[in-house]
């Protein structure tokens, strides 16, 4: 349960078997200071920020991956996307600034297999350790399987493809950041106390999928009624903050360093406790800065001013 399976890196053992570009194409923007003193916007969650119980000792994830053990942290006050950023946002965000994502830059992204024709899929350089990952070339949040596809349809899914870096740029647009992990797993718990879920401790009470998780034989099939890949994103019940989709449908990219890297939490669309159980809202895992994927997004975060001291 550790590697490239749940987003794959763009670089070394974690990118593909075939040599691509190390540097992007001409094209990089500088990134504009977030606004510190910038309003959250009407739709965004207040939280009250708090001490909570963060990681699990239930040992359900890879040891490696250090979700243990449990700890009182703090967190202080902020407001928090409801959801993850859409395509639509994205859009307008890019149409803007003119900004160029990383996966437009470098000319390719990670595409899941099944979601390719197979003439692309049987040429595309594969992942050799998840050889369910496929480099395309001319993959990218316009272009979600490569040149043929498109965003219709899609402005209410989260917005993929997209990197650390062009997650970053996009919050500092809006007048905020991307969540340091302590207070994205905060806000995905909703409330609860050390439950796997943002509901409970059941993956499927009963019998009702709460997530957009893989349903099927993984990587080969897809159950027939499920979603083949992002769901849009109030697509399932929200959490009790108010907050849809915390775990399952796309990876969400936080702020904190990791394994040379950044955090990245929730799961996605493609997890399966047959390969990877991180949907869950202890899980974690993380990525280059400049990597992309059609499996990761990210969701935005404000700060509010502290309370008055007593």
């Amino acid at each position: 349960m550790s590697g490239p399976c749940c987003s794959p890196g763009r670089h070394g053992e974690r990118g593909a078997d075939a040599a691509k570009p190390t540097e992007p194409a001409a094209g990089v923007r500088p990134v504009r200071a977030p606004r510190h003193d910038a309003e959250p916007p009407d739709q965004a969650v207040r939280l009250p920020g708090g001490t909570f119980r963060m990681g699990s000792d239930e040992g359900l994830g890879h040891p490696d991956d250090l979700e243990g053990p449990v700890r009182a942290v703090a967190v202080g006050p902020f407001a928090v996307a409801a959801t993850t950023v859409t395509t639509a946002q994205w859009a307008a965000f890019a149409e803007e600034t003119g900004h160029v994502s990383d996966a437009e830059r470098f000319g390719w992204s990670h595409v899941f297999h099944l979601h390719l024709t197979p003439a692309v899929a049987a040429r595309a350089p594969r992942v050799r350790s998840a050889p369910w990952w496929c480099a395309v070339e001319g993959a990218n949040w316009r272009h979600p399987e490569g040149p043929g596809s498109g965003r219709a349809g899609r402005e209410d899914h989260p917005a993929v493809h997209l990197s650390w870096r062009d997650a970053r740029a996009w919050c500092a647009w809006a007048g905020g950041r991307l969540p340091t992990e302590a207070e994205w797993e905060y806000a995905a718990r909703g409330g609860l106390e050390s439950a796997r879920y943002p509901w409970g401790d059941e993956l499927r009470p009963r019998g009702e999928h709460r997530c957009n998780v893989w349903q099927g034989d993984f990587p080969h099939r897809h159950d027939v009624g499920a979603w083949a890949g992002t769901a849009p994103v109030t697509t399932y019940p929200p959490n009790g903050f108010g907050l849809f989709q915390t775990v399952g449908n796309v990876w969400e990219w936080c702020a904190d360093p990791w394994r040379g890297g950044r955090v990245i939490k929730g799961g996605s669309f493609l997890c399966h406790d047959s390969w990877c159980n991180r949907y869950r809202v202890a899980a974690r895992s993380a990525n280059e800065e400049d990597a992309s994927a059609a499996n990761a997004g990210f969701r935005c975060v404000w700060d509010l001013p502290a309370p008055d001291a007593p």
